[in-house]
């Protein structure tokens, strides 16, 4: 990783333009093309050292669902579960934690009610039971990786 990807992994983090050209507006601020920032964020999510780039919505304040998952699997059967819950494009990213609740996800659905059919669909098709944690209450933590 160079030191404009690390810019651009910092710098982005942050925030992203919200302009008729927003890739060739943050691209002047790493001295770079628009065509090149495109390429680097292909680049870095191909090779995943990026997991995903993209907005993030408030689900429910668009009508949508939104929870935190966990679900307990054994070692051996990780890798499996992992690829089949993220098989659904409602799971946003999933996560391993050292923890009895070892893989944990977030889901993020377009009606609320579409929340527990996907939490049945998981269950049936990975033979193992979800744990949903809806949100209580909202706080905002300002979290940034720095590269």
């Amino acid at each position: 990783m160079d030191a404009i990807d690390r810019a651009i992994i910092n710098q982005l983090q942050k925030g992203f333009p919200v302009c008729p050209r927003p890739y060739e507006q943050a691209a002047a601020e790493f001295g770079i093309s628009e065509d090149e920032l495109i390429r680097r964020l292909r680049a870095m999510l191909e090779d995943r050292r990026l997991s995903r780039f993209g907005p993030l919505f408030h689900a429910e304040r668009m009508g949508g669902g939104l929870s935190l998952c966990a679900m307990a699997i054994p070692e051996e059967d990780f890798e499996r579960v992992a690829e089949q819950v993220n098989a659904w494009p409602e799971v946003a990213h999933n996560y391993a934690r050292d923890h009895q609740l070892n893989m944990w996800f977030v889901l993020a659905t377009e009606t609320p009610e579409r929340i527990d059919q996907v939490l049945e669909e998981i269950e049936a098709r990975t033979g193992y039971p979800v744990y949903n944690m809806p949100k209580q209450e909202e706080f905002f933590v300002g979290l940034h990786f720095e590269v």
